[in-house]
C-alpha cells in the first residue's frame, strides 16, 4: 500500500500542473500583466504547460509584442487555444497565437486579419504606413518561420487582411491542431514533443493537475474601468455632481461622488487613450451649459453646448481602439439628459441660491411674536422664530401681547402691536 501511494505520489509530480489563462478582450497592458502574472505563477508553482484561451478582437501592437517576448522568455511550452466557439483571435490576437509553440483552435472560430492600424484617430501618411507595415511583416515572418508555420499565409492576414477558419488554418500550417473543447485538446497534446530554448519537451497532458489562473482585484478593477462606455459615463456624472455641490454648498455627499466618479473616467479613458480634442469639446460643452444658465442667451448657449458636447463625445474614442467605442445610442441618450440636468436641476440650484439671500433677518419680516417683556421707552424683547430679539415698537406693548415684525435694524427688530 505504501509503495502504491508513493508511486502516485512521484507519477503526480512527474505529470506537474497545466495553468491555464483565459482572456477575452482587447489586447492591451492589461492583458501583458495578466499574462506574465500568469506565466511567473506557473514557474513558481511548478507548472509543465501554460495554456492560454484567446478569444479577442485585437488590439495594440505593442502590447502584442509584450505578450510574446513572455512566451519566448519562459521555459514552460506555451500553448494558445483559440476558443469558445463563435470566438476568434483577430488582429494582434492573431499574430499572438501564431507565436505560441502550439496553436489551436476551437470548432467555429477564426483567425487573421492582422493589417495594422493606427490608434488614437491620427491618419499615417503612405511612407509611415509604408514603414509600420514592413515592420510588422518582418516581424510576423520571424516568428513564423521560428515556429515552423506557413509565413507566406500569415503575411498575407498582414497584407491581405485574409481571416481563416479552423480547418484552412490548419491545412495552411497555421495552427497545429482543432480540438473541440479544453479536454479534447489536453488529450491531443500528449505526447507532443516542443522545441524550447534548445530542449526537446515531450509533452504529458493526459490526466494532470489543472490550475485556473483568474484575474487579480486590481485586474477586474481596470477591466471594468477601461470599458469606454462606464468611463465616458462615470466623466459625466462627476461633473453632474460637481455642479450640484456648488451650488448647494454643504451637500457634500454630490462633491464627494462627484470627484470619486470624474477621477475614475478621466483614469479610465487615459488608460484607454483619448482624442484630447474631444475631452476639451466636452468641458466646452459643460461650461456653455453652465452660462446658459447665468446669461440670458435665450438658449443660444444651451444649443452651442449640446452640440460640442455631441461633437466631444463622438471623437472621444477612436473607433478603431482596441478597447471599443461607445455607442452612439448612448452618446444621443447622454446628451439630452446632460443638457436637461444643466438646464432644469441647475436653475433649481439658482433658486435655492437665490432663497438663500433671504435667510436670517430679512425672513423674519411680517413674522409673527410674542411680547417677551413690557415696552420701556419703546423697547423690549420679543420671541419670535423660537429666538429672543431685542425690539423697539412706536405702540405701547406689554408682555404677552401679539407682535408683527415690521423692520429690521441690524439686530433690532421693528415692530407693532398685532
Amino acid at each position: 500500500m505504501k509503495l502504491l501511494l508513493i508511486f502516485l505520489l512521484l507519477a503526480s509530480f512527474s505529470y506537474g500542473k497545466v495553468f491555464v489563462a483565459k482572456w477575452q478582450e482587447a489586447v492591451t497592458p492589461l492583458m501583458v500583466d495578466y499574462v506574465k502574472r500568469g506565466i511567473e505563477k506557473a514557474e513558481k508553482e511548478g507548472g509543465t504547460l501554460f495554456l492560454l484561451e484567446l478569444n479577442t478582437p485585437g488590439g495594440l501592437e505593442s502590447s502584442m509584442r509584450e505578450v510574446i517576448q513572455e512566451f519566448q522568455r519562459t521555459p514552460l511550452p506555451v500553448v494558445v487555444y483559440v476558443y469558445p466557439p463563435g470566438g476568434r483571435a483577430a488582429s494582434a490576437g492573431a499574430i499572438i497565437t501564431v507565436s505560441a509553440d502550439i496553436a489551436a483552435m476551437a470548432p467555429g472560430t477564426n483567425i487573421g486579419a492582422a493589417t495594422p492600424v493606427q490608434m488614437g484617430g491620427e491618419k499615417m501618411d503612405d511612407a509611415m504606413k509604408q514603414k509600420v507595415m514592413q515592420d510588422m511583416l518582418a516581424f510576423v515572418r520571424s516568428i513564423a518561420k521560428e515556429k515552423g508555420r506557413n509565413a507566406e499565409v500569415v503575411e498575407k492576414m498582414v497584407t491581405e487582411a485574409i481571416s481563416l477558419t479552423p480547418e484552412e488554418a490548419l491545412r495552411e500550417r497555421v495552427i497545429d491542431l482543432i480540438a473541440t473543447d479544453r479536454q479534447d485538446l489536453l488529450n491531443k497534446l500528449e505526447g507532443r514533443v516542443v522545441k524550447k530554448h534548445g530542449k526537446e519537451i515531450t509533452l504529458k497532458t493526459k490526466g494532470v493537475q489543472v490550475v485556473e489562473i483568474g484575474k487579480s482585484l486590481r485586474e477586474e478593477f481596470l477591466s471594468v474601468i477601461t470599458n469606454p462606455t462606464l468611463a465616458y459615463m462615470l466623466l459625466l456624472i462627476g461633473f453632474y455632481g460637481i455642479f450640484f455641490e456648488l451650488y448647494n454648498p454643504g451637500s457634500i455627499i454630490p462633491g464627494v461622488v462627484g470627484v470619486i466618479c470624474l477621477l475614475l473616467g478621466l483614469y479610465g479613458l487615459g488608460v484607454i487613450g483619448i482624442n484630447w480634442l474631444g475631452l476639451l469639446l466636452i468641458l466646452a460643452g459643460i461650461l456653455l451649459l453652465v452660462l446658459e444658465l447665468i446669461t440670458p442667451a435665450f438658449g443660444g448657449l444651451a444649443i452651442a453646448g449640446a452640440i460640442a458636447l455631441a461633437l466631444g463625445s463622438l471623437v472621444l474614442i477612436s473607433p478603431d481602439s482596441p478597447y471599443g467605442d461607445i455607442p452612439k445610442s448612448l452618446i444621443a441618450t447622454m446628451v439630452i439628459l446632460t443638457v436637461g440636468f444643466f438646464l432644469f436641476a441647475g436653475r433649481l440650484g439658482l433658486k435655492a441660491q437665490r432663497r438663500k439671500k433671504m435667510l436670517g433677518m430679512e425672513e423674519l419680516l411680517g413674522e409673527q411674536g410674542e411680547a417677551y417683556t413690557d415696552f420701556v421707552e419703546g423697547k423690549g424683547k420679543v420671541f419670535v422664530h423660537g429666538e429672543i430679539w431685542n425690539a423697539v415698537s412706536d405702540d405701547p406693548i406689554k408682555k404677552g401681547d401679539q407682535v408683527i415684525v415690521e423692520e429690521t435694524k441690524g439686530m433690532v427688530l421693528k415692530v407693532r402691536k398685532l
